[in-house]
């Protein structure tokens, strides 16, 4: 903001507190209400580290009769053991709650997202809903986490075999699976890691999914290939263990560089960096993968099709190469079908996050003849409004942009915001009964690092919203019943903010116009900007935003993953404050500290300290407002009944959405119950 802009705001501090807001009897911040009780809640079963899998060889492996009918004994593929790794990755059976499975049947989806295309690596998204999932595989995994015993608590190995740290803690050499392949027989090796590297997170012409930037690995890090099966990180901290979780998904998930590669404009001068990013739409079938599923089908604004991946490198004890079912469909609707449907038993499957189906489907799944079962995990779904804090050039704000976001910085005004905020009132627009949590920000109750007695909550008083207003320099100039900004400010015209928010997801929306409505009754005019689909995530990245209700996923969940999110520690890391053109950051003092702290967080081998951290992070973003709590609430795995080997208590969204948790590569549906659902049968996509 213009200099001259930031004098009229501290005049506007020492003139315009009026009698009213130093007389007003304010309400002071307190410890947040606790949550009410829900024992509708599952218990997971904690297993060590080492139970889940292990790398090794088996005398003989499998696989499904017809792909050795179809493809085998035609000579277009060569034998199983052939196609897997000498060591491949083979999972336990005693942590399987249903043991060794059967092959066949269909994993029947529903997901409101469409494709973009096949092009993670340059920022096109599959349309979400777990198709990434059954796609791509990263150098680490963490969504079995949650059920890893707590003093067992590390990154599961991946793609990266083993790993061991320098003398100094400055290095870690990562062995990766030798003889991985991709899911057309190419061969998977440290290439692939190094194009995406170099040519990807390094290259600011391209932003993949996931979040896979610079900053997240920290800037003076570096990667480089010692052989085609080892890859050496060299950090400038000291042992910074919590990049173990950076590597897992979306981060450093590789791509097909043999595919890829000759697209890229660094090694094709005919190609834009555009023209790149849109090289594999969604029609381009059968693009490699890595992971149990290959894209087989897709049909616009009607389904996606995938099926078993020929090379996969898993396998279960017995030595059945995995995956156990055949195909998985995602049938293009909306969110709110999606548990419609599987709770009807015409899905298999949805992560319940639409608060107003809770108690219906709570109703169904008691049924006898119900065909899923449902089962709530931990409130970790949560919605906070997040102010743009971005003075910097980010999103070339204009006059009246630069001025909101002036006053998004000023802390008065954050606290105005906050204490006009009925919470309970909003928790009940979105569901009644014990359910929905007061959330005022920051982490979220029930995981690792929170701490009630550091989160500072300001409670609803619409007096003392009224009051930091004027505090903040805001006062009704004109009698219409909405404040004005100081004079010489955007006109001294009302204060008028856009509220973003999508248009076509339930609680969103509801939450828009809660806070809309309860901004007027304290003398704010917030205005309704929905968006749809990709659009606002891609409004949101860019900076075009005053305000904006985002659903705040892993950053305030498990902490460790994503925590380059919890603070503006780089010019393009947090949601709501981004660097301009020059990446030149205006931190706040307060949130200065927030980065210290994380920047503490990441390289802090104690695990003692990391809670100390994590406490002191929590006080301070709850204290300085930083973001917004709305509401918080539990989500639920609804999953068909026919299903097996899903674990007990598999959180919606853990460490990873439960797509990943569950580890779909070894669910599976005995032979008497599986269905007839297959529209693919017999068939392998490229084949």
């Amino acid at each position: 903001m213009p200099r001259h802009i930031n004098a009229l705001y501290g005049a506007s501090l020492l003139l315009g507190v009026s009698m009213l807001a130093a007389q007003a009897q304010m309400v002071e911040p307190t410890i947040v209400p606790e949550a009410p009780v829900f024992d509708a809640q599952g218990d997971v079963t904690f297993v060590g580290r080492n139970d889940l899998y292990e790398f090794g060889s088996l005398p003989e492996y499998h696989e499904p009769d017809w792909v050795t009918a179809n493809y085998v004994d035609k000579g277009l593929l060569p034998p199983v053991a052939e196609r897997l790794p000498p060591e491949p990755m083979i999972f336990k059976a005693a942590t399987m709650p249903d043991g060794i499975g059967e092959y066949g049947d269909t994993l029947r989806h529903v997901i409101g997202g469409r494709p973009e295309g096949w092009n993670w690596w340059a920022g096109q998204n599959h349309g979400w809903g777990g198709v990434e999932y059954g796609l791509w595989e990263c150098l680490t995994r963490t969504g079995p986490l949650f059920a890893v015993k707590a003093e067992e608590l590390e990154p599961l190995p991946n793609l990266a075999q083993s790993w061991e740290w320098s003398e100094d803690g400055h290095q870690l050499t990562m062995h990766l699976v030798q003889g991985v392949k991709w899911s057309d027989g190419d061969p998977f090796d440290s290439e692939d890691i190094m194009f995406f590297w170099n040519d990807h997170i390094l290259d600011s012409n391209v932003a993949p999914q996931g979040g896979a930037t610079r900053e997240a690995f920290g800037s003076n890090t570096n990667l480089e290939a010692l052989d085609a099966n080892t890859i050496r990180w060299t950090f400038a901290e000291v042992r910074p263990e919590l990049m173990l979780y950076e590597m897992s998904f979306g981060r450093m998930c590789p791509g097909p560089s043999h595919v890829l590669k000759p697209q890229h404009p660094k090694y094709n001068s005919e190609n834009t960096y555009e023209e790149y990013k849109n090289a594999f739409p969604p029609e381009y079938l059968a693009f490699p993968t890595l992971g149990a599923w290959v894209v087989a089908d897709y049909r616009p604004e009607d389904i996606i099709v995938l099926r078993r991946n020929p090379y996969y490198w898993k396998v279960d004890e017995a030595g059945n190469q995995l995956p156990y079912l055949d195909e998985v469909q995602y049938k293009l609707s909306t969110w709110a079908d999606r548990t419609i449907q599987t709770v009807a038993g015409s899905g298999d499957w949805s992560n319940m996050e639409q608060p107003q189906e809770y108690v219906e489907s709570l109703r169904r799944s008691a049924e006898a003849t119900a065909p899923a079962r449902l089962e709530f995990g931990p409130r970790i779904i949560g919605w906070s409004l997040e102010l743009n804090f971005g003075t910097e050039g980010w999103g070339d704000p204009d006059e009246r942009e630069l001025a909101v976001r002036e006053l998004n910085r000023n802390l008065d005004f954050r606290k105005a915001v906050t204490h006009g905020l009925d919470r309970q009132a909003i928790g009940d627009s979105l569901v009644r009964g014990p359910f929905a949590a007061i959330y005022p920000g920051g982490l979220y109750p029930n995981t690792v690092y929170y701490d009630r007695e550091s989160t500072v909550y300001y409670p609803f008083s619409v007096e003392t919203a009224k009051a930091h207003l004027e505090k903040a320099g805001l006062v009704d100039t004109d009698g219409d019943g909405y404040v004005n900004f100081p004079a010489g400010i955007a006109g001294g015209a009302n204060v008028e903010i856009a509220l973003m928010a999508s248009n076509e997801i339930g609680p969103d929306r509801t939450l828009s116009e809660a806070v809309i409505a309860q901004m007027e009754t304290i003398g704010l005019r917030v205005i309704a900007d929905p968006t749809q689909g990709s659009v606002g995530a891609s409004r949101g990245d860019s900076g075009l935003f005053d305000w904006r209700v985002r659903r705040v996923e892993r950053e305030f969940n498990t902490v460790i993953q994503d925590s380059s999110r919890l603070a503006p520690v780089g010019p393009r890391t947090s949601y709501w404050h981004r660097a301009g053109p020059d990446d030149n950051l205006d931190l706040l003092p307060f949130e200065q500290e927030l980065v210290d702290i994380v920047k503490a967080f990441q390289v802090e081998p104690d695990a003692a300290e990391r809670v100390a951290l994590m406490q002191r992070w929590q006080r301070i973003f709850t204290e300085n407002v930083y973001s917004v709590g709305l509401s918080n609430v539990p989500g639920a795995l609804i999953i068909n009944k026919r299903l097996r080997n899903v674990l007990p208590g598999t959180p919606i969204l853990a460490f990873q959405w439960a797509e990943d948790s569950a580890m779909r590569e070894r669910m599976f549906a005995p032979k008497a119950e599986q269905g007839d659902y297959e529209l693919l049968a017999g068939t392998l996509a490229g084949f």
